[in-house]
């Protein structure tokens, strides 16, 4: 079974159960390929019945590739070891931005950050500072969260429990989202598509005084209502010590080598030691309700690591994270597949594995599955804007070698003063030496004044990013493609970089002065149904049943044709546009 145990104890693989694993869905017969797919690769994992798969995400926060599978052995990982065994590791995954709900959008709508308004630090944080108003990311009328995609096409979808999508998610987007959603309260026989998030790993598990939140005991438990937990975080004592302090490891170029850095870096693996029990912890549910070889398991991380030098930028360091994919029956177990792989792919990704037609305006492409197109993705893309209340405007351009960056201010230094980050010691002795003038040349690059306007590197040689070839003339050529790449990217989804924030919000909010708002529904009921509609282009209509029986539901079902209220029952609707002020709730009484 799945470790939750220490390290001492002996990590004894599980038999894995005899199931008859249908992967029908992968192909589904009567679903037409778009041009390009490769039916090949989507006959592969099928075999004769149609049950379609349940998909499970375990997110964890802040995940360069630390890990045992990915060549670094200091964090303690049987879990995620027995995954990549299981299963195949993808070592080229980026996230869109260095930071985590950017990136998320992505990954809930298949969009890039950049298009739709959600790549700023947040939205709706720090408007004292900026003197703008809180605001949240608009997609075009057509676009919902691929959960609510996924739900429409039977799916019982629930995520415990971040959320941070630079938009409030509609109520049809999840059947639960709470520290207590889990697989278990599904109908029976119905497949799920549910979401673990681990936030032990995040930048401010760095933080003194050192020691776990609280509220991550609870996967230890997940699914339980009974179990509470306290506020706040344990103290150091408190805190489970996963791997001697005393440790070696190696540390990035970037970073100095001081007791300080080394303690940090102690708590980075002990943090990801951690994680991997409570990941152990959701896995033995899945494994003891015999649901192992049903379900396609994803591990991934939201963005890159969370040291300094790394979270917000996007350097590698900032954007790749490791992603290790488990497939019932061992397909392709113990591969790696290089492909590269960028975060707006997850949303058409979940579509193709579960034989729903992906949209249009995905700007995606599926990596697995039906709808899996024959030519990879050549270029990954990212990008920075603001942070809290400092601002950059930076786009990359990324091959499976080479990375081109462009800075759109390059008279501004790389390093911004994020109070957040300035809580991490190792950001506080960063900034120390620097003043002392203890930094070497590689350590001080970080804190130029000023940057090249691009910026290219040789990702295999130089993994760290550290040596700019943007000037040397052989590399011209390279440089060019890229550039014309990125412009090119710019355009297609149209990312104007350096358009003030200000501007940005009045686009979104169609000049207005406020949020706009989704119009209330109209519920009406005709011919012994109630009917919904409500004019607001592109909103999502929820509903809920009350009073039968006496019973009261949390979660909120989609419209989607009239509906018969039982009697002494009453409905309730909300609509909600992504982006825009969801309405009040309407009630009616048949």
């Amino acid at each position: 079974m799945f470790i939750i145990k220490s390290r001492s104890m002996k990590f004894l693989p599980s038999k894995i159960l005899v199931q008859t694993f249908v992967f029908g869905v992968l192909l589904f017969g009567s679903m037409s390929c778009r041009p390009g797919m490769r039916k090949s690769d989507s006959t592969a994992l099928v075999n004769h019945s149609t049950k379609r798969p349940n998909i499970l995400w375990l997110v964890t926060e802040d995940m360069g590739p630390y890990i045992p599978p990915f060549g670094d052995s200091t964090a303690i990982t049987p879990n995620l070891n027995r995954l990549a065994r299981e299963g195949v590791k993808y070592p080229q995954v980026y996230s869109t931005s260095g930071v985590c709900a950017p990136s998320r959008a992505a990954l809930a709508t298949g969009m890039y950050p950049t298009s739709i308004g959600a790549n700023n630090m947040r939205t709706n944080s720090n408007t004292t500072e900026t003197g703008l108003p809180a605001y949240e990311a608009v997609p075009g009328p057509e676009v919902r969260m691929v959960s609510e995609l996924l739900r429409l096409g039977g799916y019982y979808c629930t995520n415990n429990n971040k959320e941070d999508y630079q938009f409030r998610a509609p109520v049809t987007a999840w059947d639960e989202s709470s520290p207590y959603a889990h697989w278990r309260n599904r109908a029976e026989g119905q497949p799920f598509f549910s979401v673990f998030n681990f936030n032990v790993t995040h930048e401010s598990g760095l933080f003194d005084p050192y020691g776990f939140a609280f509220t991550e005991t609870r996967h230890y438990h997940s699914g339980d209502r009974t179990y509470t937990w306290e506020k706040g975080r344990m103290t150091e004592a408190q805190t489970p010590k996963h791997l001697a302090k005393d440790i070696a490891f190696a540390i990035p170029p970037y970073l100095p080598n001081t007791p300080v850095v080394r303690r940090d870096m102690w708590k980075m693996y002990n943090n990801i030691s951690e994680m991997d029990r409570q990941l152990g912890a959701v896995l033995k549910q899945l494994e003891e309700d015999g649901l192992l070889e049903n379900t396609i398991i994803f591990f991934y991380g939201d963005h890159g690591g969370p040291l300094p030098r790394q979270k917000r930028l996007i350097y590698d360091s900032g954007l790749n994270t490791p992603m290790i994919i488990r497939f019932p029956k061992g397909w392709k177990a113990g591969t790696t597949d290089h492909q590269l792989i960028s975060f707006v792919d997850f949303a058409p990704t979940l579509l193709s594995l579960t034989g729903q037609k992906l949209p249009d305006y995905l700007q995606g492409q599926a990596f697995l599955g039906a709808a899996k197109p024959k030519q990879e993705r050549a270029y990954i893309f990212g990008a920075a804007d603001r942070f809290a209340d400092v601002t950059d405007v930076i786009r990359a351009v990324r091959d499976k070698r080479y990375k081109y960056i462009r800075n759109y201010r390059p008279s501004q230094g790389y390093y911004l003063p994020v109070a957040y980050r300035e809580n991490i010691p190792t950001m506080q002795e960063l900034l120390r030496l620097k003043k002392e003038g203890g930094l070497n040349a590689v350590q001080a690059q970080w804190f130029r004044e000023s940057k090249p306007a691009e910026e290219l590197y040789d990702c295999v040689m130089d993994p760290h990013e550290l040596h700019n070839l943007a000037g040397e003339a052989s590399y011209q050529s390279r440089l060019s493609t890229l550039s014309k790449k990125m412009d090119e990217w710019l355009h297609e989804i149209g990312d104007v970089p350096n358009t003030p924030e200000k501007e940005l919000i009045s686009d979104l909010w169609n000049g207005e002065k406020s949020q706009p708002k989704t119009a209330e529904p109209e519920v009406r009921q005709e011919d012994g149904v109630v009917r919904v509609s409500c004019s607001t282009p592109g909103s999502s209509l929820g509903y809920q049943i009350h009073g039968v029986d006496g019973v009261n539901p949390k979660a909120w079902n989609i419209y989607r044709n009239p509906i018969k209220v039982p009697t002494g029952g009453s409905i309730w609707v909300q609509a909600h546009r992504i982006g825009y002020v969801p309405s009040k709730v309407v009630k009616l009484n048949p």
